[in-house]
């Protein structure tokens, strides 16, 4: 009997310290902190510029009241980034489109779509450090779409949307050393000739090329620079200028993509719609991350289109999301409110996750993925908003979109929207969601 109890007591032992082995294990996955940042475009309260980044605590998205849920901070851009912007380029920063971070997320970097401005701040401090204007481009125009931190943190690459060319800004987080490097421009239009002697703005092949999404690979030598008219290019965005490493057409990658995401040695790309000239697209493709030369012919190295559906009304293939693991990528559709999911070892799509009908227009826009994994979060579009066709980029929940990951990644539970508001002198709500980021402490 003394002996069975021993053996009970050392079980018992071993079953606990196998036990806090595997909790100190699971511990840091579960405690991971983290925020999520929203950018809402409309204007600060009272004035023609500024607009807001609503940041919420990771910890207070997961629960069931997410309409309840409340920023731990609010950054008006009204105030100090403006005074910062304004100070620098002697203009004030108008639509705030899309944030991202650096490597170690010690900074943000967010870009206005109206006004071409580039804002950079501490983001643990929420303090604005440097502010800069792109160029003016095509007809004079200038704007700044999306700005990608390189991996390596050396640089951000511009999207002049309007100005279609292509910018750069020098970086140094650790120094706080940001510096418009005006050697690196690279003009889309205009004299611009591909290394195939083509014009890089050509109707039929080209025919408008206002870059949308300048998305860097991990080498942080690549971009892969999505067109709003079709086509795309593949640059060098470590030289001076820029360089065309490939050239695609627009019958080989359709207009407006804005998603990207990288894993198993493969960028993946999307298409959309929500333009006058393109309301209804959505494509997914996956390219190469090697094989690129300027002495390669057009389309070439090829890329495999995953799924295309552009005869379905009201397609727009939008914010994609690598979920948890990166065995899964989701491509949601702001118009018909429906996420593709696609198994990134075959490049199949394997599901649909359908959130038609929890109201009439959802709109997710752009998405990121929780430090665990475990969340997905979307931005969500407003009644009146402020970038994209309406008829496609129409919500009723500015805000938040939650949801929860399944089966690995295959599936995911809506959970809820935490909703934001800015309503005008006139009762109108005129928040309206886009970029959104996940940051981590």
């Amino acid at each position: 009997m003394v002996q069975f109890l021993r053996s009970r007591i050392q079980l018992r032992h071993v079953v606990a310290t196998l036990t806090l082995i595997a909790l100190s294990w699971i511990a840091p996955v579960q405690a991971a902190s983290y925020e999520v940042w929203l950018v809402d475009q409309s204007n600060s309260p009272g004035k023609t510029y500024g607009g807001a980044i609503y940041i919420y605590e990771g910890s207070d998205l997961h629960g069931e009241a997410l309409t309840s849920a409340a920023p731990v901070s609010v950054i008006d851009l009204g105030a100090g980034a403006a005074a910062l912007c304004f100070g620098s380029t002697g203009v004030n920063p108008v639509r705030p489109h899309m944030v991202l971070f650096n490597s170690t997320h010690s900074h943000a970097v967010l870009s206005f779509v109206a006004s071409g401005h580039v804002l950079i701040l501490d983001a643990a401090t929420r303090t604005p450090l440097a502010c800069f204007q792109t160029a003016p481009g095509a007809g004079g125009a200038r704007q700044a779409h999306a700005a990608f931190p390189a991996p390596d943190d050396s640089y951000i690459l511009v999207a002049n949307q309007n100005g279609k060319q292509l910018e750069r800004i020098l970086t140094d987080y650790t120094t706080n050393t940001f510096t418009y490097d005006a050697t690196a421009t690279r003009n889309l239009t205009g004299a611009c000739i591909t290394p195939n002697g083509v014009p890089c703005e050509l109707a039929g092949v080209r025919p408008d090329n206002a870059p949308i999404c300048p998305i860097i690979d991990s080498t942080s030598q690549l971009g892969f620079i999505t067109l709003r008219g079709g086509g795309m290019f593949v640059v060098d965005a470590t030289t001076s200028p820029i360089s065309i490493l490939a050239e695609y057409d627009m019958g080989t990658v359709h207009g407006n993509g804005c998603g990207g995401a990288e894993v198993g040695g493969s960028m993946y790309v999307n298409s959309g719609g929500a333009t006058a000239t393109n309301l209804s697209e959505f494509d997914v493709y996956r390219f190469p991350l090697t094989g690129y030369s300027a002495a390669n012919l057009p389309n070439t190295p090829a890329p495999a289109l995953l799924y295309s559906d552009d005869a379905t009304p009201d397609r727009d293939s939008h914010g994609m999301v690598l979920a948890k693991h990166g065995r899964y990528i989701w491509a949601a559709d702001r118009d018909l409110d429906v996420i593709e999911v696609f198994d990134t070892a075959t490049g199949d799509r394997v599901n649909t996750i359908n959130l038609q009908g929890i109201t009439a227009n959802l709109s997710l826009d752009l998405g990121d993925i929780s430090p665990s994994g475990n969340r997905v979060y979307f931005s969500t579009r407003g009644p009146n908003p402020l970038s994209g066709d309406p008829h496609a980029s129409i919500g009723d929940l500015p805000g938040v979109a939650v949801i929860q990951v399944e089966q690995g990644g295959r599936d995911g539970i809506f959970k809820g929207v935490a909703r934001i508001s800015n309503l005008d002198a006139g009762g109108v709500e005129r928040a309206d969601g886009h970029g959104l980021r996940v940051r981590s402490k």
